[in-house]
């Protein structure tokens, strides 16, 4: 057996929370019932290939946080990852080949988004309570945001920009507690100012813009809903309301994306599928993996190609972490391309 640190114990101690607190201890058979009238038309998506095998230090492996950079490349991150292996992964879709682009011997990254004020690629890193970029090429490890948020350090889960550069994060405070002490967050681009939007959340998980930049959508892992916020020009609240509830059974809500037309794209963690609604709250569609697919039980998050409608999805469980694709319902934007 593999020694492990006291860094990497309490990594794992901490992603390890993170895991089975979201994940069912099941495989989901897709193929196993039919999806209902409330769930929409089924989407299948077609497996692109494998990138990860459950790993030998941690026994287990979970991809999140897809994004396209700006040579069309998709960078994915491995939550479970250990020292030395890949922590963050460029992979090219097209020959369908992948390289590392990214490792250390400190992170638990759950999610990853380039951006629009310097370019870099910001990272949440769960384990730690940081927020930390690299520079486009993968090197230039930078801190940007490490300490406490009005007293209480995060344990941030997503993230999502504004058109400035401010970032917001979903931070899942409480998760091992299993109470109700998670918050949104917003830090300003200097990484300097962090204020929170929202408390008393049950684990909040996914955060997106919607698609005017008018409001956040973030869902709550352990109360399976989404909720609303609206904010002023300034970033400030104006009002807060629960918007749609999931009907996940032992899944839960996991990454938010959202499309050019405004339609939201829950990911589920316990279950290899992704929903679909409009910014009303209608389901429009499930997005499934082929009939009989075993041996995968989440599918975390999804990037949609800038200006296309091509989406890949990360998928995850005991036979690995997998990239799937399928066509969106409408074009990518940056609120569908990382977080």
């Amino acid at each position: 057996m593999q020694q492990l640190s006291a860094r990497s114990l309490a990594v794992l101690a901490a992603v390890g929370t993170l895991l089975l607190t979201g994940c069912g201890t099941e495989s989901f058979d897709p193929g196993g019932t039919a999806a209902s009238a409330a769930e929409g038309r089924t989407v299948r998506a077609q497996k692109v290939m494998r990138l990860t095998r459950p790993h030998a230090g941690t026994g287990m492996t979970l991809l999140e946080g897809p994004t396209f950079d700006g040579n069309g490349d998709l960078l994915v991150v491995d939550v479970t990852a250990p020292a030395g292996e890949p922590k963050v992964m460029r992979v090219d879709v097209g020959r369908k080949t992948f390289r590392s682009f990214h490792t250390d011997d400190r992170g638990a990254y759950t999610s990853a988004q380039f951006s629009p004020y310097d370019g870099r690629l910001y990272l949440s890193d769960f384990a730690h309570g940081e927020i930390v970029s690299l520079a486009p090429g993968g090197g230039d490890r930078r801190t940007f945001f490490s300490g406490e948020v009005e007293g209480a350090r995060m344990s941030p889960d997503d993230i999502a920009f504004d058109p400035e550069g401010n970032l917001y994060v979903s931070d899942s405070r409480g998760l091992s507690e299993n109470e109700a002490h998670g918050r949104v967050v917003r830090i300003d681009r200097t990484g300097r100012n962090a204020t929170v939007l929202a408390g008393d959340l049950a684990a909040p998980n996914g955060i997106s813009f919607d698609a005017e930049y008018r409001g956040l959508w973030f869902s709550e892992l352990t109360e399976d809903r989404i909720s609303y916020l609206r904010l002023d020009q300034e970033g400030k609240v104006t009002s807060r309301h629960t918007a749609i509830r999931v009907d996940g059974g032992i899944a839960q809500t996991d990454s938010i994306a959202v499309d050019a037309d405004g339609n939201l794209y829950q990911g589920l963690h316990g279950r290899a599928a992704m929903a679909v609604y409009d910014r009303y709250g209608k389901r429009l569609a499930t997005v499934e993996l082929p009939l009989g697919t075993k041996g995968l039980e989440s599918a975390t998050n999804v990037a949609i190609t800038p200006g296309g409608t091509r989406a890949y999805l990360t998928v995850s469980g005991p036979d690995g972490g997998f990239l799937y694709a399928f066509d969106a319902l409408a074009e990518g934007t940056r609120q569908s391309n990382g977080g």
